[in-house]
Order: structure tokens, then C-alpha cells, then sequence
């Protein structure tokens, strides 16, 4: 995507809950400190604010259509504030599609686009495998964190599929230490950038 006449990447770290992809966020600050924008995850967002959340399809899809367009905007402010050429964020609109009790293609016609187009945002995706309670999966360590193991799991595994047609998808998967993970999205980041871009 362009911002002011130059491209800004957007790179989206994804994966279901657990996963870690707010300690990489962390992590990703500085290490990429110069022409690099961290996006907050629009869920926490919207959620930390007290939109409603219960398990029946009207909240689901009023929460799904709000997480969208906060995540729409904070992508329009990097792009409009121009001073960026990297912009990872913490989970993209596709994540929606997970989530949509009527399926993806019902989610893209909700927010008025298409999985083309949306997909199209975004230069790499890399998706951070949510780990089992073995591996430290921990849902009380994180207020909005309200999934069980198990359903941590079955998220995931619908996350990674609407991200399936992406064409540089990445899969991170569930390590035993949180720097084996660093290491891995940072090569990952880094190997994604155009020719030339400031690492």
C-alpha cells in the first residue's frame, strides 16, 4: 500500500490466543524502531472499551463489523501519517472471517469488500500457532483471554484457514521458548521486506 508516493508494508502477525504475537509486537519495537509502526490488535481495543461481547451471532457480527473498521482506520492513520515503510500489525481484517457465524464469504459482504481486496493490504502474513497447555498455553494471564486450551486450538485452526490464500503466508509453529519464536518472525519480517527497505 502507498503512503505519500512510497509503499508501506504491512505485515500482519496472526495466530489464535496464546499464540504470542503481543510479546513479539513488544519485541518488534525495537528491533525495528526507525520508519516502523506497531498497530495495536483492534479486538483489545474494542473489547477493553467495553463493546458487548456474548456468545450469540447479533454480538458477534456488531463486534466483528467494529473490530474491522477500528483496524481499517489505524491502517489509514499510518498511511495518511506518511512517515512509515513498515507497519506490523497485531492481526488483519481477514481475522474477521473467523469469527463470522455465517462463514467468510458473508463476513466480506458485511464490510462492504471482498477477500481479494482485503487480502491485497497486506505484504506477508505470519501466522504464530497457538501452543497446547503443555507448551504454556495460559489463559489467565491476559483479561481478554477467555479461551480454554482446546478452544484456543479451534480458533487457531480457523485463523490459519482464512489466511490459506494469502500468497506469503508464513506458519510459526509452537515452540518451547519465546526467543526460539522471536527469532524465527524476526527472520521471517526481515526476509520479507523489499530490496533495499531500512531493517
Amino acid at each position: 500500500m502507498k503512503n505519500a508516493g512510497k509503499e508501506c508494508n504491512f505485515i500482519v502477525l496472526t495466530g489464535g490466543p496464546g499464540a504470542g504475537k503481543t510479546a513479539v509486537m513488544e519485541a518488534a519495537r525495537q528491533i525495528f524502531p526507525k520508519g516502523t509502526s506497531i498497530l495495536p490488535e483492534a479486538a483489545s481495543i474494542v473489547y477493553s472499551g467495553g463493546f458487548p461481547r456474548f456468545p450469540n451471532p447479533i454480538s458477534i457480527r456488531a463486534a466483528q463489523r467494529a473490530i474491522a473498521r477500528v483496524q481499517e482506520e489505524l491502517e489509514r492513520y499510518v498511511l495518511e501519517e506518511g512517515s512509515s515503510i513498515i507497519g506490523i500489525c497485531d492481526r488483519g481484517i481477514v481475522d474477521g472471517a473467523a469469527y463470522w457465524p455465517e462463514g467468510e464469504d458473508a463476513f466480506y459482504a458485511a464490510i462492504g469488500s471482498t477477500r481479494k481486496d482485503i487480502m491485497a493490504r497486506y505484504s506477508t502474513v505470519i501466522h504464530l500457532c497457538t501452543p497446547s497447555a503443555g507448551l504454556g498455553y495460559n489463559n489467565l494471564s491476559n483479561p481478554m483471554r477467555i479461551e480454554t486450551p482446546e478452544q484456543a486450538a479451534q480458533i487457531d485452526a480457523k485463523i490459519r484457514k482464512v489466511w490459506e490464500q494469502h500468497p506469503n503466508l508464513h506458519i510459526v509453529p509452537a515452540t518451547e521458548t519465546f526467543t526460539e519464536k522471536l527469532e524465527h518472525v524476526t527472520a521471517l519480517i526481515k526476509a520479507s521486506l523489499p530490496s533495499g527497505l531500512y531493517l
